[in-house]
């Protein structure tokens, strides 16, 4: 029986749902898509895998406490709070290194808290087969969807020469081409989008630590070291911000690459489960529109109640308020108490600069 570890990367600064996400009310921990929560469903998903006492969470304190309350049966102890954010390379060193001390022959997933599976029974096949295939040695292997189109907001993965069961190598990572290059990969058909999704032994991963981060290393290793003694927090809060700010694709899924698909051991699993990582608030109008939550001109509508005369392809968040849509199309409508948020559906994925002039402005009760 292979002991398998989910760990969920919970940090972030809430700017692309923005209003309704903010620093300590992050995407993670809002119902987007239903009545439970974005982590709450990751974990929901991951239950029939590994249950939520062998789950581990790296969030920051700003999210903490409402995550421990949302993952009641999730360990407090085994919810790792950043001190500083630094990207995913850090986190999956640290989970990996404190995994390989504590459960040295176990198998480690890493997955996105804030993504939306549409196929939960065909999510769990396809983690049984990473796992399996991780669990033979020295294998690391990464989720890859299948493009539907030439998305430059994600990084992408040109895969090989295929090994049995549609698992195939991995040639290279490209992280968000320009569109010319996006439509290259498309067209290519050998191309997938990186998922963020990551499963590898704790052996494999730590020693891909050591091999390719070896100045973060024992910063990594002082933190572990210290776990579970009175003095943790104190190495944690002094330690871990002079990690380099990288993701795993940078630091070590490209470099292990560069080995050659034949040498690299790095595999690509090709996922078919519906995956949605409601990026934007366009986004979450294209997945809601796809469950068939549209009215009959395309609109999405999240309100007490509303009218639409002569408009299309609107998405509307007021949970307080009606609201009237009279001849406008493609816009993205949000009200909360305390802000309102017009925008197009085409303009959706700038809502983060809107963050950065509120802080630029010193309005930090709105960030």
């Amino acid at each position: 029986m292979i002991d398998f570890r989910p760990i969920i990367l919970a940090g972030g600064s809430g700017t692309r749902f923005w209003p309704r996400s903010r620093r300590a009310e992050a995407k993670q921990v809002l119902a987007l898509d239903g009545e439970r929560t974005m982590i709450q469903r990751t974990i929901d998903r991951l239950e029939p895998l590994a249950s939520s006492g062998k789950t581990w969470v790296i969030t920051n304190d700003l999210l903490s406490d409402k995550i421990c309350c949302q993952l009641d049966k999730v360990p407090e102890e085994q919810v790792l709070c950043e001190p500083a954010a630094r990207n995913t390379a850090p986190a999956a060193g640290l989970a990996a290194l404190l995994l390989e001390k504590i459960a040295p022959d176990s198998v480690l997933g890493v997955f996105p808290s804030d993504h939306v599976i549409a196929d939960e029974v065909a999510f769990v096949a396809t983690i049984q087969r990473a796992v399996a295939l991780a669990a033979e040695g020295e294998n690391m292997v990464v989720l890859g969807i299948q493009p539907t189109h030439a998305e430059t907001g994600y990084g992408y993965i040109e895969t090989g020469e295929a090994l049995r069961d549609g698992i195939l190598h991995v040639r290279r990572f490209t992280e968000k081409p320009n569109r010319a290059r996006a439509e290259e990969f498309l067209a290519a058909g050998n191309y997938y989008w990186n998922s963020g999704m990551f499963v590898w032994s704790a052996k494999t991963m730590a020693n891909a630590v050591r091999e390719h981060l070896p100045e973060m290393t024992p910063l990594l290793e002082e933190i572990v070291a210290a776990w579970g003694t009175p003095h943790y927090d104190e190495v944690f809060a002094r330690v871990y911000p002079e990690c380099e700010n990288i993701s795993v694709d940078y630091a070590i899924l490209e470099p292990r690459s560069a080995k050659g698909e034949h040498h690299s051991q790095l595999y690509c699993l090709p996922a078919e489960f519906g995956w949605n990582d409601l990026g934007s608030w366009s986004a979450l109008y294209d997945f809601k529109a796809g469950q068939g939550n549209q009215d009959a001109q395309e609109n999405v509508i999240e309100t007490r109640g509303s009218i639409v005369l002569e408009s299309q392809g609107n998405y509307v968040y007021s949970p307080n308020k009606t609201v009237a849509l009279v001849g406008v199309e493609g816009l993205v409508v949000v009200e909360t108490a305390d802000a309102l948020l017009v925008t197009t559906r085409e303009h959706a994925q700038d809502v983060g600069k809107v963050v950065k002039q509120l802080a630029s402005d010193g309005r930090s009760e709105l960030i």
